[in-house]
């Protein structure tokens, strides 16, 4: 089923817009996920070569290959670190001046970094300079990523039916694994093609090299977009009363509670995607030297998948509620090492990939309402900025710290418990999130920002015909 004929399927029942409007919704979501498609597949392909190549092209003198893993996966954690400051700038800017303008911005900056990392030379060729300026290309990809994601998903949750958020907005969501997937695709097919030494020595760099061209179309997409009147809305409320305020500063303020939800909720959802995608690489080419094209081939067929699974759970939060649905991939990710493991010692292809498989399907039980459940934290004048800042500096303490600690642990105990263990207090933290959220499914946006208004004062914002 198409991506058009499988939106027209979600929305049926769902809201009363005509038929313009829903044309023009789907033309806000193609555009969304467009975007997204290529912000990730830069982020993720360097997550993927951080795993095979980078620790023997940048660090070649780590010590063990182990060490050279930990070293690309440390370099791997600048763009988290740089992410929550992408999401403070990019959430003020895209609070002021709109959503539409600041993802053009944002996929041009990880576009350039992302090229220029595939025309590095190696340590061999230029020394410490290498890795030097690894990092500092990794940090304005993270930059850029961080202002990415607050923007793309809330263009699509301001434009939707209150009735079905969860659906419409899980769309961007879905476009996460295509990202990933089309990385992976471009990985396997040059390992297959190119003998292993010119595969190391410049097939990777070919994958970086592709983004031009998706970034190009990208940015084409997204300059045929709308703001959405929820937002123009709320801008001109600002505008005319001076004593409004807005941005980072304010939702620190006003909303600490949201934040900190939005922070609980990312925990275990972000550490368990990266243990299935990243560490499971480290633990079956280290542990057992799984053949790397098999493994990237099991990555590809778990992403898609993934990508199938994620509007159902979308439309499923809109039907039964944002915290069971959440609830429940909490505490089935909390599980998901105890079996997964014990299949990849296996090494039997087919429970490899049925292990990758079923841990995606349990992060899309929590990936796919985030968008929802966030945006519907947050007023519209400062809902960039909460979502940006919620879900970005949770990466810092999760995503990016999930591989190199996972590595360490199997380093140290040669053992996976360790990790399951580590996986399943973080699931605990983010069960804890869900139980304290109130439901809010099918609100109202703009009720949220007349409840806001009353709260702190404000005129009520006018609204549009």
């Amino acid at each position: 089923m198409s991506v058009n004929s499988r939106l027209e399927a979600g929305s049926g029942g769902t809201t009363s817009n005509s038929g313009n409007e829903k044309s023009g919704l789907k033309k806000i979501v193609a555009a969304s996920m467009v975007g997204t498609v290529v912000e990730w597949y830069e982020f993720f392909l360097y997550a993927t070569a951080a795993s095979l190549v980078f620790g023997k092209v940048f660090f070649p003198n780590a010590g063990s290959e182990l060490d050279g893993i930990l070293a690309a996966f440390l370099t791997y954690a600048v763009g988290f670190l740089a992410r929550p400051l992408g999401g403070i700038v990019f959430g003020q800017i895209g609070d002021r001046l709109g959503r539409k303008h600041t993802l053009q911005v944002t996929i041009v900056l990880v576009g350039v970094a992302t090229f220029l990392m595939g025309c590095l030379p190696g340590f061999d060729t230029i020394g410490y300079w290498a890795p030097a300026l690894l990092i500092a290309l990794r940090f304005i990809q993270g930059f850029a990523v961080g202002g990415e994601w607050g923007g793309a998903v809330l263009l699509v949750a301001e434009h939707s039916p209150d009735t079905s958020r969860g659906f419409w907005s899980s769309w961007p969501q879905a476009a996460v694994p295509v990202g990933n997937l089309l990385a992976t695709l471009v990985l396997l097919t040059m390992s297959w093609i190119l003998p292993a030494e010119q595969f190391m020595s410049w097939g990777w760099r070919v994958a970086f090299w592709l983004s031009a061209v998706i970034v190009v179309i990208g940015y084409y997409i997204r300059t045929h977009v709308n703001e959405a009147p929820i937002f123009l809305e709320a801008r001109a409320q600002v505008e005319a009363e001076q004593s409004i305020s807005y941005g980072v500063t304010e939702v620190i303020r006003k909303y600490p509670r949201g934040i900190v939800s939005a922070m609980g909720l990312r925990f275990a959802e972000n550490i368990l995607y990266y243990i299935i995608v990243s560490f499971s690489i480290v633990y079956l080419v280290t542990v057992h030297a799984y053949d790397t094209s098999q493994l990237l081939l099991a990555l590809l067929l778990a992403h898609v998948v993934h990508f199938l699974v994620i509007p159902q759970v979308g439309r499923l939060s809109d039907r039964v509620g944002r915290r069971p649905v959440y609830l429940a991939g909490a505490i089935l990710g909390a599980t998901w090492a105890l079996f997964a493991f014990p299949m990849f010692d296996t090494q039997n292809p087919v429970l490899i990939i049925l292990a990758i498989t079923l841990g995606l399907c349990f992060h899309a039980l929590m990936y796919a309402g985030q968008p929802a459940i966030m945006a519907e934290l947050f007023p519209t004048r400062m809902r960039y900025s909460g979502v940006s800042l919620g879900y970005q500096v949770t990466s810092i303490l999760a995503g990016s710290m999930a591989p190199i600690i996972a590595v360490a642990l199997l380093k140290e105990y040669n053992s996976w418990v360790p990790v399951a263990i580590y996986l399943a207090g973080a699931c605990a933290i983010t069960v804890v999130a869900v139980l304290t959220l109130t439901e809010t499914k099918g609100i109202s946006l703009r009720e949220l920002d007349a409840v806001d208004a009353r709260k702190h004062g404000l005129a009520p914002a006018v609204t549009s015909p």
